[in-house]
């Protein structure tokens, strides 16, 4: 059964102004994928910083559902290619997208869709099934990051390069926004 993700709960019903709420949520998105990716720093052996924007991707899928969550992933990589500063490290241009970490960039749109249909089919309202749906969503991140990655440092460094290294912070991530979900699914019953 389908229900609104966590902030669409709070949606207008009149048109103009579910529209304004819409676009204000995806604008907030992409802003919060600029603050996580000015939350990073380079690994000396491979091309993917380590940052919070997996961690960004999820709760914002699952706070505005798999449309609005997967607009704001849009919306922020239209910034960095228009050329604010605004990828992981400062980094902006199309060039950047069609880089080694490119593939991460577009698994943000996938995953934020995943974990939004999933939040919004309940998924995000207990730990344990947050939990494995935020799985679900970061395996499509670093599947097409992944994928993207091998064609730069080949197959036999793929994993070593933008997987092994990032799963101990994947896993501090999913724990965080699977905690903090069915929190706020609490505090939004209570009003």
């Amino acid at each position: 059964m389908q229900h609104p993700a966590l902030l669409a709960a709070f949606r207008p019903a009149q048109w103009n102004r579910a529209l304004a709420f819409d676009i204000a949520l995806i604008l907030t998105g992409s802003v919060v994928m600029i603050a996580c990716a000015y939350l990073s720093f380079p690994l000396p052996f491979s091309p993917v910083p380590v940052s919070s924007q997996t961690f960004g991707v999820l709760l914002i899928g699952a706070l505005l559902g798999s449309r609005r969550g997967a607009l704001a992933q849009l919306a922020y990589l239209s910034q960095g290619i228009a050329g604010l500063p605004v990828f992981a490290g400062g980094k902006f241009g199309l060039a950047h997208l069609l880089g080694p970490t490119g593939g991460y960039l577009i698994g943000f749109v996938v995953g934020a869709f995943v974990i939004g249909w999933l939040a919004e089919r309940g998924f995000d309202q207990h730990f344990k099934r947050a939990v494995q749906a935020m799985i679900v969503a970061d395996v499509a991140i670093f599947s097409v990051g992944l994928a993207w990655l091998a064609y730069f440092v080949g197959g036999d460094r793929v994993l070593a390069a933008g997987l092994w290294p990032f799963l101990p912070g994947e896993i501090f991530k999913i724990a965080l926004a699977a905690t903090l979900l069915p929190i706020g699914w609490k505090v939004l019953r209570k009003f």
